[in-house]
C-alpha cells in the first residue's frame, strides 16, 4: 500500500494580532500533540516587529525605537533574527507534526522554500533559495522563513511579501543579514498583488511540494 496523503486543514485568520496569532497557533500546538491534526494558519498583521532566538538581547533603546514607528514588538521562540510584519503581506503558520512527512527540520525548511518559490513561480517572478535562509529575488529577499519545531511539532513559519509597505524594514537589518535588501510580489510585477491573491497559488504550492490534501475549515481549538 502507497502512503496515505496527510489532510491540512486551512483556516484563513484575516487580519489579527502577532498576539493573538501565538495564542493560536499554541492552541493548536497543544492539539496536535494530543490528537494529529495538522493545520495551515493564514493570516495578515497589524505593524510588528519581531525577533527570533539568539545568544544576546536586542538592546532596549533599539526595540523602543520601533515602538515608537508605531508597530508593536514580540520576542519569539522561533528560529531567525528580527524581521517585520504587516499589512499586504501573507503569514503562514504551519502547525504540522513531521512524523506524517519527513522527520527532518532540515528537508521541512527546504520545502517551505520551494514552496514559495514555486508560488512566486505562478506569478512569473523567479525566486531561488540563497546560502540564508528564506526566498530571494536576485539580493532582495520577498520571504522570510523563521520556525519552531519541538517533538517534531512545527509552529510559526514563514511571510511573503505581497503588497507590504517595504519602507517599515529600513529601520531594521532583515534577518540580522547586512547588504541584502527585500522585495514583494507588487514591486517585482510593477502592480498590487493583495495577499488574498497570492494564497490560492500559495496554497496549491504547498499541496503539491507537501503532497497532501488542504480541507478549508476553521475547527481551532479553544485559545
Amino acid at each position: 500500500m502507497g502512503r496515505v496523503r496527510p489532510v491540512v486543514e486551512v483556516v484563513q485568520l484575516g487580519l489579527l494580532s502577532y498576539r493573538q496569532a501565538l495564542q493560536v497557533q499554541q492552541a493548536c500546538v497543544i492539539r496536535q500533540r494530543e490528537a494529529p491534526a495538522h493545520t495551515l494558519l493564514l493570516c495578515e498583521h497589524p505593524a510588528v516587529y519581531t525577533t527570533g532566538l539568539r545568544q544576546q538581547p536586542y538592546p532596549p533603546h533599539l526595540l523602543q525605537r520601533l515602538r515608537l514607528l508605531g508597530a508593536d514588538v514580540h520576542q519569539t521562540n522561533r528560529g531567525g533574527l528580527i524581521t517585520f510584519h504587516g499589512p499586504g503581506q501573507l503569514v503562514c503558520y504551519p502547525i504540522l507534526h513531521l512524523g506524517s512527512f519527513k522527520k527532518s527540520v532540515r528537508w521541512y525548511v527546504a520545502e517551505l522554500e520551494h514552496t514559495v518559490i514555486s508560488a512566486c513561480s505562478r506569478f512569473g517572478v523567479a525566486a531561488s533559495t540563497s546560502p540564508h535562509t528564506g526566498v530571494w529575488v536576485g539580493d532582495n529577499k520577498i520571504c522570510a522563513i523563521g520556525i519552531h519545531c519541538g517533538r517534531y511539532v512545527t509552529s510559526h513559519g514563514f511571510a511573503l511579501n505581497c503588497s507590504t509597505d517595504l519602507s517599515w524594514f529600513d529601520h531594521i537589518v532583515p534577518c540580522g543579514i547586512e547588504g541584502k535588501g527585500v522585495t514583494s510580489l507588487s514591486v517585482e510585477l510593477n502592480r498590487k498583488v493583495s495577499p488574498q491573491e497570492a494564497a490560492p497559488h500559495l496554497l496549491e504550492a504547498f499541496r503539491e511540494r507537501f503532497d497532501c490534501e488542504l480541507t478549508e475549515g476553521s475547527s481551532l481549538p479553544p485559545h
